[in-house]
């Protein structure tokens, strides 16, 4: 068990071990609920982030009528859109 400081603004700094242990980094959310006399503090676990190179292959596309992302082009959809 280790022993914290609370400040005058009740803010306490949560070990760097433990942050380490639970992957607690700047910006997280905890949960603080009282339990009679106790302070549970649980962290909120987010959805993972990933990169784009672990979402490749995820979409498929079934049709190959279907136009590609390389024959479209921006500039005449947007005059197409402005028409």
């Amino acid at each position: 068990m280790q022993t914290v400081t609370v400040s005058d603004k009740g803010q306490v700094v949560i070990p760097a071990e433990m942050r380490r242990r639970l992957g607690i980094t700047p910006g997280c959310q905890l949960y603080f609920t009282l339990e009679g006399d106790v302070i549970r503090v649980t962290l909120k676990r987010g959805i993972p982030t990933t990169t784009v190179e672990e979402g490749y292959g995820m979409l498929k596309c079934t049709d190959p009528g279907e136009r590609r992302l390389d024959d479209f082009d921006v500039a005449e959809a947007m005059r197409e859109a402005g028409q």
